[in-house]
């Protein structure tokens, strides 16, 4: 993609975004209602108001197609390009009142992120980045962390909705983050990435994490500098994800 291209599509979906972060701010308490509650996979109303509002927008303004997380698939004319969308990444924070959620856009080609915005709308800060060559906070560049040794390390992970909870698979995983400094759960894959992207943070990882959880967070965490791992997972449209901040070997 070229890059006056690629800073189009940028402005489209940052458009989308603060159209949807704008009425996720001034959402009712009946958006915040629990509309399923399915084992650990929690929908609201503000999710289906928000996916609206940036599909319709999308739809009007590209003619790529679009995966999302509470529609699915919409097929369109190009089928190599395609919006992922995380309508409201941090469902059950934002129903809690706990102001730690956000819109997320990506837009990959052919199994690769191309550019990502991510809206934190209670923090009023705006994501963007297009992979391998740069990223923002506010239009101001951001990059990754210098930190290079795990024991001082910040790694930001969780727990998906497809998580296997057995002993022998949570042994497994502790063996994976206790070498790090400090660990932290924040309940928004796109922001974890987004942290980790700006230097808030220095890793990130999740096995069989929805596509659209990560999709404009990889884009923006490329953009920054970050390394990236990024796998098929073992359910429809998950990912085993791991992310650095370029410094930090992957695991």
């Amino acid at each position: 993609m070229k890059d006056n291209d690629a800073s189009q599509w940028l402005s489209v979906a940052g458009e989308a975004a603060r159209r949807a972060g704008a009425s996720l701010l001034h959402s009712t308490q009946n958006g915040r209602n629990i509309i399923t509650d399915k084992e650990r996979d929690v929908k609201i109303a503000a999710d289906g108001n928000s996916e609206s509002i940036i599909l319709n927008y999308l739809q009007e303004h590209s003619a790529f197609s679009i995966l999302s997380e509470e529609r699915g698939l919409v097929e369109r004319n190009y089928r190599s390009m395609v919006w992922i969308v995380d309508p409201l990444d941090g469902s059950l924070n934002y129903s809690r009142g706990i102001p730690f959620c956000c819109v997320s856009i990506g837009l990959w080609e052919e199994n690769r992120p191309v550019l990502g915005v991510i809206y934190d709308f209670h923090r009023a800060e705006f994501y963007s980045g297009i992979a391998g060559e740069g990223a923002w906070c506010n239009e101001r560049e951001i990059k990754a962390s210098d930190v290079n040794r795990k024991e001082n390390a910040v790694l930001c992970t969780g727990f998906p909705v497809n998580t296997d909870f057995s002993a022998e698979s949570l042994m497994t995983f502790i063996q994976k983050i206790q070498q790090y400094k400090k660990i932290r759960l924040l309940g928004s894959a796109a922001l974890s990435l987004a942290y980790v992207a700006s230097g808030r943070a220095d890793a990130y990882m999740e096995d069989d994490i929805m596509i659209w959880d990560v999709a404009a967070g990889l884009a923006i965490a490329s953009g920054s500098g970050c390394l990236l791992n990024i796998n098929n997972g073992t359910k429809s449209n998950s990912l085993h994800v791991a992310a650095s901040n370029g410094n930090l070997q992957l695991t």
